[in-house]
């Protein structure tokens, strides 16, 4: 089959497309409205732009909550969604008035951070602290702006739970790492393939492994 996306031409009861860049990991960004409330909501739009300065951004369909608490308030938490946790993720996706926690609707407790002041997700094994650096506004090759809204936040602290941490790597088998593949469907990190990268081809591990 082909078809155009503007023209939602592919003749099947759903888009494909978010099903076919997939799996995609989740964002589970916890921030803080001026008031103190702690929220958290799941963005599958969510990456690591670069390592160096550690950036992180997800992107939100329309100004939501989240964007607009880590625009007034500098900070915010990417948690990590595991297996153990989807239907807490998926809890947290409910509409929820800016006066009350999603930490509360899926009964979650909160973590304090060290760096920021929006609280981690206890249950999850890692999370990423983040202060912000600015929101991008993407456009279509039409030069429109949609309402599509990409916050952009620079890693300051990452926080591991021990026992996700097996031969000096994260392990991401042993947390069950979630990640969204379109539709209502889910998929959870249980098996990992390890390749030798060609000379000069990226990263090498033993080379960039701390003298001992």
């Amino acid at each position: 089959m082909f078809y155009e996306p503007a023209k939602r031409n592919h003749g099947l009861p759903f888009s494909p497309l978010k099903a076919i860049v997939a799996p995609r990991p989740i964002g589970w960004i916890s921030s803080l409205t001026p008031e103190g409330v702690a929220n958290l909501a799941p963005y599958s739009f969510f990456n690591l732009i670069c390592e160096f300065p550690p950036l992180v951004m997800f992107s939100s369909a329309g100004h939501k909550d989240s964007a607009t608490n880590i625009e007034a308030t500098g900070e915010f938490v990417c948690n990590l969604a595991t297996l153990d946790l989807i239907d807490a993720v998926n809890l947290t996706s409910t509409p929820a008035p800016r006066d009350k926690s999603e930490f509360e609707i899926a009964g979650l407790a909160p973590a304090p951070s060290q760096l920021v002041k929006p609280p981690r997700v206890a249950a999850s094994p890692c999370a990423l602290e983040c202060v912000y650096v600015e929101t991008f506004r993407p456009k279509g090759k039409d030069g429109k702006v949609p309402d599509q809204h990409m916050i952009i936040g620079e890693v300051v602290g990452v926080y591991v739970n021990d026992a996700a941490i097996v031969d000096g790597r994260v392990d991401m088998t042993v947390m069950k790492s979630l990640a969204r593949c379109g539709y209502l469907d889910y998929s959870a990190v249980d098996r990992l393939m390890e390749r030798e990268r060609p000379p000069g081809g990226g990263m090498d591990l033993k080379a960039r492994a701390p003298a001992v």
